[in-house]
């Protein structure tokens, strides 16, 4: 038995309770959890914004040692030290086949078993196929990339998600070419490595937007040449002002709200793009002026977790962090043990942490900003 985070209901604080993890099956592996982020796609689901089944254990954002492998298992072995991922890869069906496993619809032998059982052996939801809010996770091995011992569990953790979402939009999804200006709508922990990843590629200008002055600061440490209050009445005149009233070439929208989706198309130069990184709740329609996009031959792209493509992204993203360009341990605002996890999830809710980590034991972990 193992200790872990449940949800029961909706919007009701987390329980933490004893569980089951089952023994790895053929292709899946076991991961002893370390550290453990909090999105705000976990908090979504826990709020019951996207729907679902409950008693569900989320969590998707984590780092671990393997601690045990099935048959078949390739790419790990026990002992590695491992990045965990939402993102899995069957590599035959058409998205996979096409480079984009972030579209995989590939069928997993995971998910016709029962990977999470509670004290009363009834079955558990596991959370975005990963279930990571535990001190043990079963995933496939798609889902897992070893990292090297001078990257902090608590940093590695923020790969998984956070980091290859926000720079992966900007190099994946877009493609961004050097010398181009770009705007980012939301500077939170997503938000501020679209900003980086968009420094390091070349940006000529990176523009954040964000609401909150501490955002906006965080921002330009994270290599914005600019900010701008979200809450001015003159947004747009700001940014194509700083752009010779161009506009911008790229849009980074990395938070889920319909205001913010909607004033991104008035910040686009012509043959500019939007790219919508942030998720929005079931059913949020958004109003834009269809003539405007199809006369200015602008585009539209979403960007599900950056197109990440684990075995190509990790390695390049420890790289740019072992060699100083990448911020990992800037990203890390307090750390918490499981059973603070709602206190936890609560300050991400008030928008006071880039990301805050679950962690289990004495890890390997990144000295939180301000420490």
């Amino acid at each position: 038995m193992v200790k872990a985070a449940v949800c029961r209901a909706f919007g009701a604080p987390l329980s933490i309770e004893d569980i089951t993890v089952a023994q790895p099956g053929p292709g899946q592996v076991k991961v002893a959890v370390e550290a453990c982020a909090i999105c705000h796609s976990d908090i979504h689901f826990i709020d019951g914004a996207w729907g679902g089944a409950l008693p569900a254990i989320y969590g998707h954002e984590a780092a671990g040692t393997v601690s045990e492998i099935g048959d078949g298992v390739a790419t790990v072995e026990v002992g590695d030290r491992v990045v965990v991922s939402l993102i899995r890869s069957c590599g035959a069906c058409p998205g996979c086949a096409k480079g984009m496993p972030v579209t995989c619809t590939g069928r997993f032998s995971i998910d016709r078993t029962r990977p999470l059982t509670d004290a009363n052996g009834d079955t558990l939801v596991h959370g975005l196929k990963t279930g990571t809010f535990a001190e043990e996770a079963i995933v496939d091995q798609s889902q897992v990339v070893p990292v090297p011992a001078d990257v902090p569990m608590t940093s590695a953790a923020l790969l998984g998600c956070g980091v290859i979402t926000g720079f992966g939009a900007v190099t994946n999804t877009a493609r961004m070419e050097a010398g181009a200006d770009v705007a980012v709508i939301g500077c939170g922990g997503v938000g501020l490595n679209a900003v980086q990843g968009a420094a390091i590629a070349g940006a000529a200008q990176v523009i954040a937007v964000d609401i909150a002055d501490d955002k906006l600061d965080a921002a330009r440490e994270f290599g914005a040449t600019a900010g701008v209050s979200a809450g001015a009445d003159d947004v747009t005149d700001q940014v194509r002002a700083l752009t010779g009233g161009a506009g911008v070439d790229y849009v980074f929208v990395t938070v889920g709200a319909k205001p913010a989706i909607e004033q991104a198309f008035s910040l686009l130069a012509p043959g500019g793009a939007v790219v919508l990184v942030g998720m929005t709740a079931t059913g949020v329609m958004v109003e834009v002026d269809a003539t405007d996009i199809a006369g200015n031959s602008q585009r539209v792209l979403g960007s599900k977790m950056g197109g990440g493509r684990l075995p190509i992204d990790i390695p390049l993203l420890v790289s740019l962090y072992q060699n100083g360009r990448l911020k990992l341990d800037e990203l890390v605002s307090k750390t918490f043990p499981i059973e603070d996890i709602n206190e936890a999830i609560d300050e991400v809710k008030r928008g006071e942490a880039r990301r805050n980590v679950i962690v289990f034991g004495e890890v390997n972990r990144a000295r939180p900003r301000g420490s």
